[in-house]
């Protein structure tokens, strides 16, 4: 299905909601703006097979651009909102897009972007403000929309999403997935997984921001099915109740980090709320601590899911509340049809219980590959069997097929729910004129699940302190993403390196205390 085949049947049924400012959109409206947009697409010379970059908060406005571009036939590029005028440029121009689409409510990022496009991003053709606010250097698509029909282009041919995850270097990549290049109503691969979970075509929220893959795959999955998608432009927990009350959610989508904001209000204020309409709350994305996660299976009872899983699509998990009951810090068992292989770094496989490279052998993501980046994409697949990958996570798979995860081959930290590459905060720390070497390691946090902690060895002893501290965060602030920059910062005479001049992580890891618990799922 589709949402147009939605705007025939039930066009007054609402498609999306953003709870925390009221906005409702029916699927005639989705239908409708969707329609004009892509004329917009074509008007401006884009054709099948061609990308746009989308960088905004989630909005009614974000869904109609989104299924503007499927029925145009192109990519849409995913831009965090959290990104610095070059890291955003990087994304843009390495995907070729030819359209930017952002709001002016981003500030730095997308005023840089807009009033310097000829010199940041010279391969876009116009720079378009999608809520209609003066945005210098931006025309406004709700003009531009105005004098559009609201009826189907000529050409209309499947697209869909690109998603960048930064790799083990701290650049971004292109994650492509295989996806149909035919009628509109023909589904991607992920659409077709997530068509078959239970609840599928029921009220779903996932308030966190659509431009991860998990959120905007629940987008795309409600809409797929006509039903109701909620979410909100900033997550807030009694919002969230008070939403899944109003909206009556049967299906909802949380990282972690939500879980510990939730349990953290008063008992009278979670009680408020008449959540009874909840049937399945599944999470993902970071570690979720035992202790959460007992406590929202006895708040909500045995209707909490978790699963493992990659942007990249390449497999995963799944694993239910009374299994994970049964097997506290499991990320479950391979979903059908995928295998999981524990390897050493050889490529070998490893018997239960031993730790090792995850790999996955899906049939679905054969077709899988990083964008402009043939060395990373073969470096994702096993080195005697192709058709399985791995995106760098370490576990192991117990006698009953259930797989843990120990560690992240790469140190990746995932703060409430994003990731974090410390390759490039340790590039922006070494450049300060007071540092001598810098590593970046997560540390656990009780709300987030790892927050940054900055290791630094000043070029002088007699600088190292709170001043210093303080200096080298607002430093970062200015140059990477916000959620990027250190929390907190220490100092030491000497950095940890390998022989090779690699840092020591393993051993920062246990000098100061970053240890994640075995349970970690």
């Amino acid at each position: 299905m589709h949402p147009y085949q939605h705007a025939t049947s039930r066009p007054d049924h609402p498609a999306i909601v953003i709870a925390d400012t009221g906005s409702v959109l029916t699927y005639r409206e989705l239908d409708e703006r969707s329609n004009r947009i892509a004329h917009v697409f074509r008007s401006a010379g884009l054709a099948p097979g061609d990308c746009i970059a989308l960088m905004a908060q989630n909005s009614a406005e974000f869904a109609t651009v989104y299924w503007a571009a499927q029925r145009s036939g192109l990519l849409c590029a995913m831009l965090s909102t959290h990104l610095k005028p070059d890291e955003a440029a990087y994304i843009i121009n390495d995907c070729g897009a030819k359209l930017l689409l952002t709001e002016a409510d981003l500030g730095d990022t997308a005023t840089a972007l807009a009033a310097n496009s000829a010199t940041l991003i010279p391969n876009v053709v116009a720079v378009y403000e999608i809520h209609g606010a003066p945005l210098r250097g931006a025309g406004s698509l709700a003009e531009a929309m105005a004098e559009k029909k609201p009826t189907p282009i000529d050409d209309q041919t499947a697209g869909y999403y690109l998603i960048y995850s930064s790799g083990t270097t701290g650049r971004p990549k292109g994650i492509v997935l295989p996806y149909s290049r035919g009628p509109i109503d023909a589904l991607a691969h992920n659409e077709a997984l997530s068509l078959q979970r239970p609840l599928a075509d029921a009220v779903s929220m996932a308030p966190g921001p659509l431009y991860h893959a998990a959120p905007l795959v629940e987008m795309l999955t409600s809409h797929r099915l006509g039903s109701t998608f909620v979410t909100m432009r900033k997550f807030d927990p009694e919002t969230v109740l008070d939403a899944i009350e109003r909206w009556k959610v049967e299906r909802a989508w949380f990282v972690p980090t939500m879980f510990v904001r939730m349990l953290a209000l008063p008992d009278e204020v979670r009680q408020r709320f008449d959540l009874s309409t909840l049937q399945d709350v599944s999470h993902a994305a970071a570690p979720c601590p035992i202790e959460i996660k007992r406590r929202m299976i006895d708040w909500l009872g045995p209707i909490m899911s978790e699963y493992y899983s990659a942007s990249e699509s390449i497999g995963g998990t799944r694993i239910s509340s009374a299994e994970w009951l049964r097997k506290p810090g499991s990320v479950g068992r391979p979903r059908p049809g995928v295998t999981v292989y524990i390897c050493d770094e050889n490529g070998k496989e490893l018997p239960h219980g031993h730790e090792g490279l995850i790999y996955f052998a899906d049939p679905g993501a054969r077709d899988f590959r990083y964008l402009n980046d043939p060395g990373k994409t073969k470096e994702s697949q096993h080195p005697i069997h192709p058709e399985r990958h791995a995106v760098g996570d370490i576990g192991r798979v117990d006698e009953d097929g259930y797989l843990f995860l120990t560690d992240r081959k790469d140190f990746m930290i995932i703060s409430g729910g994003v990731n974090i590459y410390p390759q490039a905060v340790e590039d922006a720390l070494i450049v300060h004129p007071k540092v001598l070497d810098a590593a970046v390691i997560g540390i656990p946090n009780p709300d987030f699940g790892e927050e940054v902690l900055a290791i630094i060895q000043p070029k002088r002893w007699s600088d190292a302190g709170d001043a210093l501290g303080e200096e080298l965060i607002e430093w970062c602030k200015n140059r990477i993403s916000r959620v990027s920059c250190p929390r907190s910062v220490t100092f030491t005479e000497q950095i940890p390196r390998l022989p090779s001049g690699k840092l020591a992580k393993h051993e920062l890891r246990r000098l100061y205390g970053a240890e994640m618990p075995p349970s970690a799922g």
